[in-house]
């Protein structure tokens, strides 16, 4: 049995569904279905009951479960045991935006129990760079949002959020339930420096270009509703300073957690830090 076939039973054993499986797998369905038929094959045993109702656990398949997971933990701590003695003893993390977010924190503490003896170095980075110091070789991973230019990079969704202004808390607006694109038309906003990723510039100016003040850190946003009554935005369910009120925009795509890193980076830290995220997040 390949690794690689065991993470793809997990998957679907996990979310007892093809479909979502496939989703976080970042694979077509097809291919998910036969590498799990050819396991069973391989096995002599049926693991996964089909019906149109879902997918179910076989006794067969409940043993596989526990095993598969014992044994993918075993080749992760292999691969970091190497690692260690090669010499890679640090890991750099680029993080954008709030490093206090819930999925951080329980990522933080899973890293650390599963590799205790690695030095993780944080860098906060500027709104104006989603990349986090990737393409720059400034840090190994990113915790950061998209979209983005993912050119060279290989990336993986953690988590979706919904949207909403931040509104000064006497702005008209800000009492409202909701509101949509078309309601903030004609209002300041915010910018980012020169030389920001189109997409990422487009994407929290809600795909218009806008007239505000420059704008490099979340703080440094807030802090420019706060005194100027300019509309920033941010994900719902963050913490925001008194005086300001965010309000849900119902036609704005949900911002999307990623963790990211350069293609061509082979560190096995970088391969458990992606693992050990999507775990966190998903809980």
């Amino acid at each position: 049995m390949e690794l690689r076939t065991l993470r793809y039973f997990v998957a679907v054993a996990e979310e007892l569904h093809f479909g979502r499986a496939a989703h976080r797998l970042h694979m077509s369905q097809p291919p998910l279905s036969r590498a799990i038929r050819q396991l069973e094959s391989d096995l002599g045993a049926t693991l996964l009951q089909r019906s149109a109702a879902g997918v179910t656990l076989t006794p067969a398949g409940a043993v596989l479960l526990e095993q598969a997971r014992a044994l993918l933990a075993r080749a992760e701590q292999t691969r970091t045991r190497v690692a260690e003695a090669a010499g890679a003893t640090a890991l750099t993390v680029g993080i954008l935006g709030d490093g206090t977010d819930p999925g951080a924190v329980r990522l933080a503490a899973a890293h650390r129990r599963r590799h205790p003896g690695i030095e993780v170095r944080v860098r906060d980075a500027e709104l104006a760079d989603p990349t986090c110091g990737l393409r720059a070789d400034l840090v190994d991973v990113a915790l950061t949002r998209r979209p983005f230019d993912e050119t060279g990079l290989a990336v993986h969704g953690l988590r979706a959020d919904p949207v909403g202004a931040v509104l000064h808390a006497d702005d008209p607006l800000a009492h409202r339930g909701r509101l949509e694109l078309a309601d903030l038309s004609g209002r300041r906003w915010f910018r980012f420096p020169e030389g920001t990723d189109p997409a990422w510039q487009a994407y929290w100016n809600g795909g218009e270009r806008r007239e505000g003040p420059v704008v490099r850190a979340v703080q440094e946003c807030l802090q420019a509703v706060l005194w100027n009554g300019t509309v920033g935005m941010a994900p719902l369910g963050h913490d925001l300073p008194a005086g300001l009120a965010v309000v849900p925009v119902t036609d704005m795509a949900p911002s999307e957690v990623v963790v990211a890193w350069r293609k061509d980076d082979a560190n096995p830290l970088i391969a458990s830090f992606v693992r050990t995220a999507t775990a966190a997040y998903r809980t």
